[in-house]
Order: C-alpha cells, then structure tokens, then sequence
C-alpha cells in the first residue's frame, strides 16, 4: 500500500505539471480525490490492515492528500492569472461608446401630496401617529360612538375576518388608540390604508387611504377646528383658495361639518369637475362627541377637541385634475412621470 500511495503521488504530480487549463485541471483532482478518486480507493482498503499498519498508512495518505492539495491550489493560480493575462490582451472595452441609459423612477403623485400633508400639519405642530390595519370591532365601531346595530354600521361595507376582527374601514382607530395611551394636549394626523367593500371605479376603490387629524385640549372650539382647516387648505392649494362648511352628521363627533374648497380648477367658476357649483367636497370634521372622549378616558367635562378626515386619493385627485382613481395604482410610468 505503501508502493501505490507514492505512484499516486508522483502520478498526480506529473499530471498536475501538464496541465494547461482550469477545466483538465479540476478532473485531476475528482480523478485523485473524488469519492471514487485513486486516493480514496486506497484509503477504503486501510480497513484490511493490521493495527500496527493502520497508522503508518494512515499518516502517510494525509500527507499525499496534503501534497496533492497543494500542487492543486499551486496550480489553478498560475492557470488563473494566465487566463486573466490573456483576457486582458485579447478583450477591450471602449469607452467612447454611450453607456445604457438607466430608468429612473419617479415619486408616485399621491406620496408626493402626502408628504406635502403632513409638512403642513407638522408646520402646525402635530405629529404623525399610526396604528394597525387589522382592527377589533371596539376600536373600529364601539369606541367612537358606533355601538352594535347602529345604522352606521350599515354604510361602512366592512372586511370582516370573523364576528370581532375586521380590517380598518377608516384610521379613526388610531385616534382612540392615541387617546388611551397619551394625556392632553394631543395633536396629531394619522396617514394609513383602509378597506371597504367597494367595486373599483374611477372614485371607488377596496383600498385606499385616509388622512386623519386630531387634535385635544382644554377651551378647543370649532373656530379652531375651521381656521385649522383653512390653513390648511391655503397651503395646499393655493392663497386663492376659499373654504366653506356645510352642517353634516357623524357618529364621532357633534356638531360636525363637511368642508368645500372653491374649486382649483376653475376658481370657484364652475366648471365640468365641481359641476359647475365653483365648491368641491374634500373632508369630514367635527368636535370630537363627548362620549368618545369618555370611552378614552378623557374627561369631557375638562376638554374639547376636534377631528377631522380626508381620502388622500380625493385630494390628489382635486390637486393635479386627476379624474380616474385607478390611474393611480396602474404604475404606467407615463402617467408618472407627468409628477
């Protein structure tokens, strides 16, 4: 055994010597020490041996292993670099040919109006505060004046998952969740994703989302709720732009309004996008229901504030005369580009 471990290793060596390439060169060493490679045919035969032989033959195929090992990484760097060297010689690049033009991608319109949202609110000093999408029915409903079989229940066209987990119909939630947790003053907007059951068209659509705002403290009125508002909308659509608030209802707050903006494409004209009334609907707002507070455990009888919402789809729709909500989640970089 000791004849044939020194034939492989002179064998593997001569063959490593001639060698002219990585390929030949891998095969020589699965030919020496693949698993059925010469060297590892010699070793399975060391079981035959006495105990007495056992080491010496033992000690003498890891030292061929070693060497041949050797020999090998000896051999595929010279291979390597002569490889790159012909490479080098035989390859070119010219640099005067232009290079491929990369695509760059473009700010969706609806981040670009909601970072502009909330660098006004935050000019306005609130901060930014957000909450789960998959919402139980206390925090989506019963907490903000929604109980059981109440008949705003019925116009939400709610995601149900089972009888008490839903996915939030509005980011209403998050008020609730930051009332809970934080003593007034609170001042905040919370930006997220929403769901209803609504077929898609060009002003529908099963998800969209929302901008709300809350704000609480001690002697709030709706005079700081409308100069909030109109402040607000100035910032977004212009110095020109008027407001106005129509008597609404909502189960969350009391009283509560609608607010308008004179229309931003036609300044209040009439036009075909405001139907020729000069206002355009954008939110929902209110002084926050006294029963809301108390649930949250805010004493109604020492503060007042008030809420406000917004579907961020609308108000970018209105800002730049977008008149087909899908366009937005279609990624036409065409229509992208355009922002």
């Amino acid at each position: 055994m000791i004849e044939k471990l020194q034939e492989i290793k002179e064998g593997a060596i001569k063959k490593i010597s001639e060698v002219s390439d990585l390929k030949k060169l891998d095969e020589i060493r699965v030919a020496f020490l693949g698993k059925k490679g010469e060297l590892t045919s010699v070793l399975r035969g060391m079981k035959d041996l006495t105990n007495d032989e056992r080491p010496l033959i033992g000690k003498l195929a890891n030292e061929v292993r070693e060497l041949i090992e050797d020999e090998l990484e000896k051999a595929k760097k010279g291979l390597s670099g002569l490889a790159r060297e012909h490479q080098l010689k035989t390859e070119f690049i010219d640099v005067t040919m232009p290079a491929k033009r990369a695509n760059i991608g473009h700010r969706h319109p609806m981040n670009v109006v909601l970072d502009d949202l909330k660098n006004i609110f935050i000019g306005m000093g609130y901060s930014i505060a957000e909450g789960p999408e998959i919402e139980n029915d206390y925090y989506n409903f019963e907490a903000l004046n929604i109980p059981e079989n109440h008949a705003a229940r019925d116009e939400q066209d709610t995601f149900y998952i089972n009888k008490d987990i839903m996915l939030r119909t509005a980011t209403s939630p998050v008020q609730v969740r930051v009332m809970e947790n934080n003593k007034p003053p609170i001042r905040i907007i919370a930006p997220g994703r929403v769901y209803r059951s609504d077929e898609v068209d060009a002003t529908h659509s099963p998800v969209f989302h929302q901008v709300e705002g809350l704000v609480i403290d001690k002697g709030v009125t709706m005079a700081d709720l409308k100069g909030a508002l109109a402040e607000f909308a100035r910032e977004l659509y212009g110095e020109k732009v008027k407001v106005k608030f129509r008597p609404h209802y909502f189960p969350f707050t009391e009283p509560s309004a609608e607010m308008d903006v004179s229309c931003v494409m036609c300044g209040g004209e009439g036009c075909r996008i405001c139907r020729g009334s000069g206002w355009i609907e954008v939110l929902g707002c209110g002084m926050v229901h006294p029963k809301v507070l108390e649930m949250s455990g805010i004493d109604p009888n020492e503060y007042s504030g008030f809420a406000f919402g917004m579907g961020l789809e609308r108000i970018t729709m209105l800002r730049y005369g977008i008149e087909d909500l899908r366009l937005f989640y279609e990624n036409d970089i065409r229509f992208l580009k355009q922002f």
